[in-house]
């Protein structure tokens, strides 16, 4: 039995307390702030029929018609669901990747990466670019998903990194490439088994021709193509190439980054070469309060990360990090943390479409936190715009895939991926952290707070 059928079969048994199949629902109140760049809408109205968006307006313009149940979103304001453009699902905050890879390698798909999907949905995520996991674990979550078995964001995959050379330890999610004839067979590889994206690291090591292989072969197929941006060189190289977007903001304790480089940045967004829009997924809120992390670790102990996981994975993760202070990832941190204004500063005047993405997974980085938090530092720390930041969770991700047809507003025609918070979140986007409602495909699965536990209990039965 599908999930669609088992959903409506177990609806009809009265299991569920809200619609999760929303063929005839009602979002009926909330202020609407709906991705795109129209005003707030008050007092709004949203009816969704088969979890598709079919009318907007408000309570003053579009009646709810019979046979619709009426959902409040009063008191609270109603945004397209997140998305999380930059996280590790096979990872949930370990501070040990070698031990990691080594102990839970064979339970990354029954175990690991359900509980960051079910972390990141309740948080609000309800689309993730996944960069970088074994291509064999990829496919089978992505599987799980697609036929209904766990509960989870849309989820959008890069399989294995491609790279110049790899560890033999890393090589289950590494790939080497060797030369041009390699690099089409291994984006090939991916693209066949269903990966939308591909993920270069460390690409100024490889030869130009093969790096330019790899980012021509995989817009042939029409993926999209992530490059680190950690060095200057990478970010050189990948201008030259056309990635489509660059993730994190250097390791270094550089300043700032190179003049020439920010001029090849300004000269690709003024252009619009590569047919589109350059986009940069900036990582930086980790770095930037991992001092304060250190001083009051308290967010720790929130039990939000250990949903899902098996108790001596969460043991396991505890003893790892302890000593926050202490961690070898982390220290050099406070040397790069203030860095990050000048270098979020210098990527703003380039150009480049800042996304919202964490690095959620990495040490001390839960999926059940990173994406709020992110955001919050946006607005309070560097002085985004909060409109601009939301757009920046929600609309912008959905173009950079080529799904804004779909996904990233609450529009009529797009899916009903919706969220709703208590309070004006364009004043206070540290609310956020608290999702009053997730709404996924039209099914409820978080309402004034409470999780449907019944609903993901019975998800896949």
């Amino acid at each position: 039995m599908g999930l669609r059928n088992r959903i409506v079969a177990l609806a009809t048994m009265g299991i569920f307390s809200f619609p999760v199949l929303a063929e005839n629902v009602a979002l009926v109140g909330g202020r609407l702030i709906d991705g795109t760049a129209e005003l707030p809408l008050r007092n709004s109205v949203i009816l969704i029929k088969d979890g598709i968006i079919e009318q907007v307006g408000s309570v003053d313009t579009l009646d709810v018609p019979p046979g619709y149940r009426v959902v409040s979103t009063e008191g609270q304001d109603v945004l397209p669901g997140l998305w999380e453009s930059h996280a590790h699902i096979m990872l949930n905050g370990h501070a040990n990747y070698t031990h990691w890879q080594e102990a839970y390698r064979d339970r990354q798909v029954d175990e690991i990466m359900p509980a960051s999907l079910i972390q990141l949905l309740l948080a609000g995520v309800t689309s993730v670019r996944d960069l970088g996991a074994p291509l064999d674990d990829s496919v089978a979550i992505k599987k799980k998903l697609a036929e209904g078995e766990i509960p989870g964001p849309n989820l959008y995959t890069s399989g294995p990194f491609l790279q110049y050379h790899v560890d033999e330890w890393q090589s289950h999610y590494r790939w080497e490439v060797k030369d041009i004839k390699d690099a089409a067979t291994k984006v090939k590889r991916l693209h066949d088994a269903g990966m939308e994206i591909v993920k270069l690291i460390d690409q100024d090591d490889l030869p130009r021709p093969v790096a330019q292989a790899i980012v021509d072969e995989a817009h042939k197929y029409g993926m999209k193509v992530v490059g680190h941006a950690h060095k200057p060189d990478e970010i050189r190289l990948g201008v030259e190439i056309g990635v489509d977007s660059f993730e994190h903001t250097g390791l270094t304790t550089a300043p700032g980054y190179p003049q020439d480089v920010l001029d090849a940045l300004k000269e690709r967004t003024s252009t619009g070469i590569f047919d589109g829009l350059l986009f940069w997924t900036p990582t930086m809120e980790g770095l930037f309060t991992y001092p304060d992390l250190v001083a009051n670790p308290e967010e720790l102990d929130d039990a939000c990360w250990k949903r899902g996981l098996k108790d001596d994975t969460i043991a396991d993760i505890q003893q790892s990090i302890a000593k926050p202070g202490h961690l070898s990832y982390m220290q050099l941190t406070p040397l790069r943390t203030p860095t990050i204004k000048n270098k979020i500063k210098q990527l703003k005047e380039t150009g480049v479409m800042m996304l919202v993405g964490t690095d959620s997974g990495i040490p001390m980085k839960f999926h059940c936190q990173s994406t709020w938090q992110e955001m919050a530092v946006w607005v309070h720390d560097m002085g985004f715009d909060p409109m601009e930041t939301i757009r920046s969770a929600t609309y912008w991700p959905a173009v950079m895939m080529g799904v804004q047809d779909k996904y990233g507003s609450v529009t009529p025609g797009k899916v009903a991926d919706i969220i709703a918070v208590r309070g004006d979140v364009l004043k206070y986007m540290n609310i956020i952290r608290d999702v009053d409602m997730v709404m996924k495909d039209g099914v409820v699965f978080k309402y004034n707070g409470v999780v449907d536990e019944q609903l993901l209990q019975n998800y896949g039965n």
